[in-house]
């Protein structure tokens, strides 16, 4: 039973196979319908079968894979679900804010109120795609992140809630003052508004957060509502959540206005062994030199050239600050080999499952524990799941893990709403046009 009624809040980071790195070579996994939206409206009408907060996805602009848009994507699965919150990953870097404003706000339309922005500043350089020379440097990232949320911001708060009026008999769309020029003018962007699109159902999509770099740990205590971290450790967890929840008042908030959601990637059968069959048979499909090269990529040496069993050196990694892409992931991943004394093969099989994220192998029960645990222990309010194996791992959470958590009154039984917000207990803000001219 959790303390003051609280219920674990749970996302579902959608990948058509899983998220281990051997998933798509699995005799489950159906890698040929990645690009199936009739494939992946069965996984999210699964996840809503659950009672799932949200679905996510992930985006990017480099590299080659497969991989739908998430706008059209997420708009499709508006049209078949009713309930599940739909987030989608959109990096500040190489877009431009009026379209951010306006793709999410016609989502949000679209889906009822159901929208939710993963806010990036660019963990990956495309810059090759877009016309310039280099990936802009950490600082610079984040500073025009920041200007890039206040737009659009400003332009979803353009149009009043009441701006539209449908007034027949004198003619007039909109109320006389309703609708509002931002007149934006930053460091970065120039932007008169207003957007050409009412303001969205929940005034604000779900504002989320993926850094847990120290700037994204300040930028998530200003600006988000549910933060996606990476924390690997029960430990790393209740730091992480102390820590962050502690820089919510300088911004005049409170601990229940920002959702911590740690990545958890689970295997889960109904018996321990089971799932660890299930765990070595997906090792078994990583191509194991590769891997290593990857890991690699974190180190100043060469990992193939120890052995497996070796401890992780662990002085030969590079310092975050190195990094121009996702600098906590590296402390993340680094803090979690030295806190569990990990070997080589560990650290392995753990990026192999979770892609910094901790992973979990286990029964049904047992991962009931682990949620249970971290859950009422201010580790995190909830998780988002990443599957290792879809489509069987997903529906074993859904069929047996979600009841198992409702058992114990932790876990939903109904939606509490039919937006986002209302069904992670988030306040609709206030639209700061209309709170000025009050």
């Amino acid at each position: 039973m959790s303390e003051n009624g609280r219920k674990v809040h749970l996302n579902v980071f959608l990948r058509p196979t899983g998220h281990h790195a051997g998933a798509w070579r699995h005799p489950d996994s159906k890698p040929e319908l990645e690009l199936d939206i009739d494939y992946v409206a069965q996984l999210a009408q699964l996840a809503e079968r659950g009672k799932l907060d949200s679905v996510f996805l992930a985006d990017g602009y480099a590299g080659g894979g497969s991989k739908l848009e998430p706008f059209t994507m997420l708009s499709a699965l508006a049209s078949v679900t009713s309930h599940i919150g739909l987030i989608a990953t959109v990096g500040t870097v190489y877009n431009e804010p009026f379209h951010v404003a306006r793709q999410f706000a016609s989502l949000d339309h679209i889906s009822g109120g159901r929208a939710g922005w993963n806010i990036v500043t660019g963990a990956g350089s495309a810059a090759h795609n877009f016309g310039r020379d280099e990936h802009p440097e950490h600082s610079e990232r984040y500073d025009t992140g920041e200007e890039f949320v206040e737009v659009v911001k400003q332009l979803w708060d353009s149009w009043e809630d009441d701006a539209l009026i449908y007034d027949k008999v004198n003619g007039r769309l909109t109320a006389p003052g309703k609708v509002h020029e931002i007149n934006f003018k930053g460091h970065t962007y120039s932007v008169k508004g207003p957007l050409n699109i009412p303001r969205p159902p929940q005034g604000y999509p779900v504002l989320v957060q993926a850094g847990s770099s120290e700037r994204g740990k300040e930028l998530a205590a200003k600006t988000a509502e549910v933060i996606f971290t990476a924390q690997q450790t029960f430990d790393a967890g209740r730091e992480f959540y102390a820590d962050v929840k502690s820089r919510l008042a300088k911004y005049g908030r409170t601990a229940d206005e920002l959702v911590i959601l740690p990545g958890l990637a689970p295997i889960v059968a109904d018996t321990e062994a089971e799932a660890k069959e299930i765990e070595a048979e997906l090792h078994a499909y990583v191509d194991t030199s590769r891997a290593l090269r990857n890991l690699s990529e974190r180190f100043t040496v060469n990992l193939a050239d120890y052995d497996l069993d070796d401890l992780v050196p662990l002085d030969k990694a590079k310092p975050s600050e190195e990094f121009n892409g996702i600098r906590s992931r590296q402390e993340v991943v680094l803090d979690a080999a030295r806190r569990e004394g990990f070997t080589i093969r560990q650290l392995l099989y753990r990026s192999n499952g979770g892609h910094g994220h901790v992973t979990f192998t286990g029964s049904v029960l047992q991962t009931a524990d682990f949620i249970e645990k971290w859950f009422n222990n201010h580790a995190a309010d909830g998780f988002n799941i990443l599957p290792q194996l879809v489509p069987t791992g997903l529906e074993t959470f859904i069929d047996k893990v979600i009841p198992e958590l409702q058992n114990r009154g932790l876990f939903r039984t109904e939606y509490e709403g039919t937006t986002l917000r209302e069904n992670l207990g988030l306040k609709r803000p206030a639209n700061v046009r209309h709170l000025q001219r009050q």
